[in-house]
């Protein structure tokens, strides 16, 4: 991709910088992306680790030859949190996907619940979903899944530190999980609720840490949109004093 002319004011993300972006519920990282180009005038931007369009949350997107890190990043720890509801479960594993197969929640205690999150801690192997963008033979999952052809997705090795339940309102739990590149904590709301008994799907994500970065010095796409805007004003500004 040529790179056109550009605002002097950007010529720092010509260079290259790290963006860390608040990623909006309902939208797609490359949403994200596009819009980091648009703002900013400068064509080579990438994220660090897709989030499904119903995920929140941190988004690290590299500029110019800081794109050449993006693989740094993507393999760092990450920490999730969110809701899993409990008691039916959905093809896609989440809120993309209608409830079935609609099971009793009785015997749940808090103690059940919390118990049940010892066998998902530690080095363990997951099934991705179906519905996943991971590639076989040249196709994604999910575009076979979609065209009704069978998807025989195969177990894959994932670490997961930490896995802590933070409250309970059943049928819907609340979790904070810390885990290694590669996990899919869709899966993990699947096989939580098969271990239960009563099936689960993932109905609230939000990614709150990548390595050392933290959604907490994250902006939202339109917050960092009205800090170029004024940055491009001032140097305006500047040039023409």
């Amino acid at each position: 991709m040529k790179q056109k002319p550009i605002h002097a004011a950007m010529q720092p993300y010509l260079e290259g910088k790290v963006l860390l972006l608040n990623k909006p519920l309902k939208w797609t990282s490359f949403d994200a992306v596009k819009k980091i180009r648009v703002v900013t005038g400068v064509a080579k931007v990438g994220h660090a680790g897709t989030l499904d369009p119903l995920a929140t949350g941190l988004l690290i997107i590299c500029t110019g030859k800081f794109t050449k890190k993006i693989n740094e990043y993507m393999g760092m720890e990450k920490e999730y949190t969110g809701s899993f509801t409990l008691g039916a479960e959905t093809a896609t594993y989440d809120l993309e996907s209608e409830p079935v197969n609609f099971k009793s929640l009785e015997h749940l205690t808090p103690e059940i619940i919390r118990a049940a999150t010892q066998q998902f801690t530690g080095n363990i192997m997951q099934v991705p979903p179906v519905h996943s963008a991971i590639k076989k033979d040249g196709k994604r999952y999910y575009e076979m899944a979609r065209k009704g052809q069978e998807v025989f997705a195969e177990p894959r090795p994932v670490t997961i530190s930490e896995f802590e339940i933070t409250h309970i309102g059943i049928p819907v739990v609340d979790f904070r999980v810390v885990c290694t590149t590669g996990t899919y904590i869709r899966s993990l709301a699947y096989d939580f609720g098969n271990a239960l008994g009563t099936g689960g799907y993932l109905s609230k994500l939000c990614r709150t840490r990548i390595g050392q970065f933290f959604l907490g010095n994250s902006v939202l796409p339109q917050e960092f949109e009205t800090s170029i805007i004024q940055l491009k004003a001032l140097s305006e500004g500047h040039t023409n004093t």
